[in-house]
């Protein structure tokens, strides 16, 4: 008589064929960082996110400037068009992303949607008062220094190290920044702390997304990330519109060249905000730091060119500065890999041989 499997030898089974599979994920993500922007699909990524971050920036320029554009309907219509359209994205990836197929919603799905959705519609709020009480040059000095933020904030979430060299080489990236909007400043107590908050909250926003994208059990794709959280951003949205928005004013301002303006810039804003979720899939949090940083300096010399902003010595020192230290960044950050690896290696080595003795 042949005696049957005891019941728990196939729980068993799936237990270690998950576990090769959650090793083999969690394999395939740190190969993919390890590449970088090198790799070609990431960079292609990284184009797009500049190309409609600069769109987005421009045309919220012209709306509030030119149009007279209410800025609590801009974030509104931001918010709508990039839910309607990350709706569409979750059924058409458009080639962004590999859909995920899975049975239900993953664990404290609701909690992580709206949580991301809170910090994204803070962020909005807090960057409308600073910009209230003090220059847009001051802002961006301000969120200059994210890339430090990041390193501690990944420590802290997902406990990603970051090498001695590897930190030193954001310090010129920072500065550069810094020195490239470092005209008109205008301190202002109530303004330099929602402008600290915003940057804290957008940094601790990009890391806990990165999380969710690049879970080794449960992974959120970028459009799920997009239009959940802007929903909940919506529903916490609204009281704020009632309370925020000028009515009187939208009415006399709002004609066919200002809804079509806003139309278009929340297609504008939806596919910012999406190629960066795709990014963050193919780069490590504090990268995607550094090359939010670049792209503001990059945003800086294009209103130069646009609008013909004043060109000062520290504009020009401050992006020889960036350059320097993304170039530094690229090597550090390849040496702290070179030594980690050193490391796990004599680490397992050490092990094999006390296990042969």
């Amino acid at each position: 008589m042949v005696a049957e499997k005891p019941p728990d030898v196939q729980q068993l089974l799936t237990s270690l064929s998950d576990s090769a599979a959650d090793r083999s994920l969690r394999q395939h993500h740190v190969d993919r960082e390890k590449l970088g922007l090198f790799n070609v699909r990431a960079f292609s990524f990284l184009i797009m996110w500049y190309f409609f971050g600069g769109c987005t920036l421009f045309l919220n320029k012209y709306i509030l400037a030119n149009l007279r554009g209410d800025p609590t309907l801009l974030g509104a219509m931001q918010m709508v068009m990039t839910t309607f359209l990350g709706f569409v994205q979750m059924y058409l990836p458009m080639g962004m992303y590999t859909p995920v197929s899975r049975e239900g919603k993953p664990p404290h799905f609701w909690r992580n949607m709206i949580l991301v959705g809170a910090m994204r519609f803070s962020t909005v709020v807090l960057g409308l008062v600073a910009l209230k009480f003090v220059s847009v040059s001051f802002t961006e000095t301000i969120k200059s220094s994210a890339p430090l933020f990041t390193v501690f904030i990944s420590r802290i979430f997902i406990g990603e190290l970051t090498g001695m060299f590897t930190f030193l080489s954001l310090i010129p990236v920072v500065l550069g920044l810094a020195l490239c909007s470092l005209y008109d400043l205008s301190f202002n107590i109530q303004g330099f702390m929602a402008a600290m908050a915003t940057n804290l909250i957008e940094c601790t926003q990009n890391v806990y997304s990165k999380h969710l994208i690049s879970g080794e059990k449960y992974r959120y794709t970028p459009a799920e990330l997009q239009f959940y959280t802007s929903i909940a951003s919506i529903v916490v949205q609204i009281p704020a519109c009632y309370f925020m928005m000028d009515l009187d004013k939208v009415h006399r301002n709002l004609d066919i060249t200002l809804l079509f303006s806003l139309l278009l810039n929340g297609v504008f804003f939806h596919f910012q905000s999406i190629t960066a979720y795709v990014l963050m899939d193919y780069i490590s949090p504090v990268t995607h730091s550094v090359a939010n940083t670049v792209k503001r300096a990059f945003l800086i010399w294009l209103s130069v060119f646009l609008f013909g902003n004043p060109v000062t010595l520290l504009s020009g020192l401050g992006t020889v500065f960036v350059t320097i230290g993304v170039l530094l960044y690229t090597k550090a950050k390849e040496h702290d890999q070179h030594l980690l690896e050193v490391r796990e290696k004599y680490k397992n080595e050490n092990i094999d041989s006390e296990m042969l003795q």
